[in-house]
């Protein structure tokens, strides 16, 4: 007969779990640190031989995986072709007291160009936590596009100019019943409105920067408040004390803050660039020789296979049809010979 306990107790076990989960986590943050601090000389190796190679950081993220390559359009690419100059990761919050190893920031540098003013563009993510939720939050950035050149059609300017009103202290963040007034402001209309009608160009990889949260805005200050009452609440469970179930003061936050998110899944996708295509970008430029090499092979057999069908009974006006219809460079989709411009981004098939 299976053993019974009361619900006391399986409360009880439920919150020591919990405390261990806690533990788990400061070991993964303090992993976090130690892998910072072995790969830092390495980073700066790597840096001071890729600024020796053109395009180097335009071909990584050429090589993107599916998860990020969805959102980079041909237009984003020709970006990163022309003016991409340099690239960093960077966890700018390792030795802050009050911050998370797991905040890190995304810093894209620019050749002067014509698409905007800005040289460099950075984009941080801070690890927050609310009593129900934790992960990644960020403030839009500002990109000075050009005249005609905003590749997301405004929705970058929009979110900043709701995030503006947050910060000047318009928009309260401390309650929920504070945080609905948000929906009210003629920045969240405007941008909800944006989104709801947006094309394509919300699709733009640049979208990224204004990117604010995949649950909500949450301030440094909600953040500090956090980490403080469950800290308390772990020294009780540690000491044996008894811990009181607390009221949700956000039970009555109905508002769905997503439908003001510009890039929906950015946390994913800068957490990829991050933890992925950052400390592997070598393998990833590889990849785009070893995949010129396939091309090479493909081509030779194609051409041999071409030539192979004009030596048939084709009359000249099949072949020069044929030749109208077959652009062989676009078929392999490659191409480029060693010194030229990287390739432009294939269309993708909708």
């Amino acid at each position: 007969m299976a053993d019974t306990q009361a619900p006391e107790e399986l409360m009880a076990r439920f919150e020591e779990l919990g405390a261990l989960e806690a533990e788990f986590e400061d070991i993964e943050a303090e992993i976090i640190r130690k892998a910072e601090a072995l790969h830092a000389p390495l980073y700066k190796k790597r840096a001071d031989y890729v600024a020796k190679i053109p395009h180097f950081w335009s071909l990584v993220l050429e090589q993107a995986p599916s998860e990020i390559e969805t959102f980079i359009q041909p237009s984003d690419s020709k970006v990163f072709a022309e003016c991409l100059d340099t690239f960093e990761v960077s966890r700018f919050e390792l030795d802050t007291p009050k911050g998370s190893p797991r905040s890190f920031s995304l810093k894209f540098g620019f050749k002067e160009n014509e698409y905007f003013q800005d040289r460099v563009l950075e984009k941080k993510f801070w690890f927050r936590k609310t009593r129900d939720w934790a992960g990644l939050v960020s403030e839009p950035v500002k990109i000075n596009w050009k005249k005609g050149q905003d590749l997301t059609a405004g929705l970058t300017d929009a979110a900043c100019e709701l995030s503006e009103i947050r910060k000047k202290g318009a928009i309260d963040t401390s309650s929920a019943e504070a945080r609905k007034k948000e929906t009210e402001s003629k920045e969240y209309k405007r941008l909800a409105q944006m989104i709801e009608t947006a094309t394509d160009a919300s699709m733009s990889f640049f979208g990224i920067f204004a990117f604010v949260s995949g649950f909500r805005w949450v301030s440094a200050e909600e953040n500090e408040k956090t980490l403080k009452e469950d800290n308390e609440r772990l020294e009780k469970i540690r000491r044996g004390e008894k811990v009181e179930d607390e009221d949700d003061e956000d039970e009555e936050d109905s508002v769905d803050y997503q439908e003001c998110e510009v890039f929906p899944g950015g946390d994913e996708v800068a957490t990829i660039i991050a933890e992925d295509m950052w400390p592997n970008a070598i393998k990833y430029y590889k990849q785009t020789f070893e995949e010129e090499e396939e091309d090479d092979e493909d081509l030779s057999d194609l051409d041999e296979a071409m030539d192979s069908s004009d030596e048939d009974d084709q009359t000249k006006e099949d072949d020069s049809e044929a030749d109208q219809e077959v652009d062989i460079r676009a078929l392999v989709g490659k191409g480029r010979k060693s010194g030229q411009e990287p390739p432009a981004k294939k269309q993708r098939k909708a």
